[in-house]
């Protein structure tokens, strides 16, 4: 199987250097790029090569010690954190980078967080260990303190040991662990080995390359069975803008899908590519753990499950201004609008509406780089100049306590009924959806399509209209009908509670 790989890490940590170290150590770079210079394989963008600074992500695909990996490089600036937590969704292993002389800083936490909540398996590298101030136990110990106590260094065994009753017994019989005994620490997050080096000098980044040479053998053994099994995808990855093709990224995990294969939402896909920074080559087949774009499908979304694959959660990252866009030519909003809905295609965290009361368009944004970027988009693009002003706070609603709503959808040869449960849902838990009824009563396939027409849209709440955050849908209840139930019935029914 194919393992994917990302690289996270705050801004300016040398994540793009050690993408780039790990390519040259695998034979796929003749030579190290920089990101200072422009050169780096993986930002392909031009604003990325303008300003030094990744703001898409990226996959790599390549073969090291006949073992196939892909690494996805990953936005390290926060301005662009919900692409970051996209890409954390296609991932099987993660490398949390740290900078030795920074430290933990206050995003690296946030990452550490959403790949435990991701549960992602992570390998913890130290960059810039050659450096004047680099101080390696003050690193040990802050890793420990700020992220988990279970951060080693992957040549201290004797503290590894510690960690797990079997890998102690082992170490005092042998005086050593197996590789594989760590390898199954760290997928089952009881470790995170830590390796220091240097990106730009090439320092160690071989050990790190062996390491994920090594598990990534080790899981593909363990999981051989998902070659054969029942089709699987995640989306994590929506391009339109800019493309010849509107692509949807997808990491398979289990099964296959040919050219001209169908999704389960009846969609063809035309095109399987496997791209390799700005590069791609067609396949005939993607099998599982293959990372490709498909072409062809127009209805997918960041976020979709496919085949045996839920839709992921709604995004712990979101922003928190609003803007409005103010056009300097003679752009006509409404007509432009359609245009710059291809945005929320790609991002649906962006938000972009149109308020037909007052005629203007809203994104909703993270900070001023993300504006920057959008607005060079926007006029490279579309051919639109245009500028942002701030339009007020992002609120969020919630409920206080558990309600049951019901929705039916009866017009001529149509048919759907829903019977949603909504409940409160701790600080910071965002949206989540499951169900509750048996296929008996509703089958599977429309189960499915109400979860999806749930995370698909924006629910406001009844105080100011502001979104719903913190709340859990179940669906409890439902009825189609044999002849009449289409899938887009489901997205008719309003809920009463």
């Amino acid at each position: 199987m194919n393992e994917a790989w990302g690289i996270l890490a705050h801004v300016d940590a040398g994540k793009t250097t050690l993408s780039e170290a790990i390519l040259y150590n695998a034979g796929v770079l003749a030579d190290l790029g920089r990101v200072d210079k422009g050169s780096a394989f993986l930002d392909t963008d031009e604003q990325e090569k303008n300003r030094g600074i990744t703001i898409f992500s990226k996959p790599a695909v390549f073969e090291y010690m006949g073992q196939k990996l892909t690494l996805l490089d990953t936005p390290g600036h926060v301005d662009f954190a919900t692409e970051t937590e996209r890409a954390i969704w296609a991932l099987d292993f993660a490398i949390l980078l740290i900078s030795g002389t920074d430290g933990v800083q206050a995003h690296t936490k946030t990452l550490f967080s959403l790949l435990e909540k991701n549960n992602v398996p992570t390998v913890i590298f130290i960059n810039k260990a050659d450096m004047t101030g680099f101080n390696q136990d003050f690193v040990i110990n802050d890793l420990k303190e700020k992220l988990s106590r279970t951060c080693h260094l992957l040549s201290n065994q004797e503290d590894i040991a510690m960690e797990d009753e079997a890998a102690m017994e082992e170490y005092l019989d042998k005086d050593c662990l197996s590789n594989y005994r760590i390898y199954d620490m760290v997928l089952n997050r009881k470790l995170f080995p830590v390796i220091t080096g240097s990106a730009l000098k090439n320092e160690n980044v071989d050990e790190l390359l062996s390491f994920m040479k090594g598990i990534s053998e080790h899981y593909s053994n363990e999981n051989s069975a998902l070659k054969n099994a029942d089709f699987g995808a995640k989306v994590y990855k929506i391009e339109s803008l800019g493309r010849d093709s509107r692509l949807t990224f997808t990491k398979l995990t289990a099964g296959s899908m040919k050219v001209k294969g169908l999704l389960p939402n009846g969609e063809k896909i035309d095109q399987i590519r496997i791209y390799s920074g700005n590069k791609f080559n067609q396949v005939d087949e993607a099998k599982a753990g293959d990372v490709v774009a498909f072409v062809g499908p127009k209805n997918t979304f960041a976020g979709e499950g496919l085949g045996v694959v839920e839709n992921r959660p709604e995004l712990t990252i979101t922003p928190v201004l609003k803007y409005k866009l103010e056009f300097l030519d003679d752009t006509i909003p409404r007509l432009a609008y359609p245009k710059l809905m291809a945005f929320n295609d790609e991002d649906a965290s962006l938000n972009v509406k149109w308020n037909e009361s007052l005629e203007e368009i809203t994104f909703n944004l993270m900070g001023e780089v993300q504006t920057e970027i959008l607005l060079n988009r926007i006029e490279t693009e579309l051919g639109i100049k245009a500028k942002f002003t701030e339009a007020g706070v992002l609120y969020k609603e919630t409920i206080k306590e558990p309600v049951e709503g019901v929705g039916h959808f009866e017009p001529l040869r149509h048919y759907a009924e829903a019977h949603i449960l909504m409940e409160p849902l701790p600080t910071g838990s965002g949206i989540e959806v499951e169900s509750s009824v048996s296929t008996d009563d509703l089958a599977l396939n429309w189960q499915r399509l109400i979860t999806t027409h749930i995370l698909e849209r924006e629910h406001v709440g009844t105080a100011i209209g502001a979104p719903l955050t913190d709340v859990k849908f179940t669906i409890v209840g439902g009825r189609a009908h044999i002849k009449h139930t289409e899938g887009g019935d489901f997205r008719g029914p309003h809920i009463e509670p």
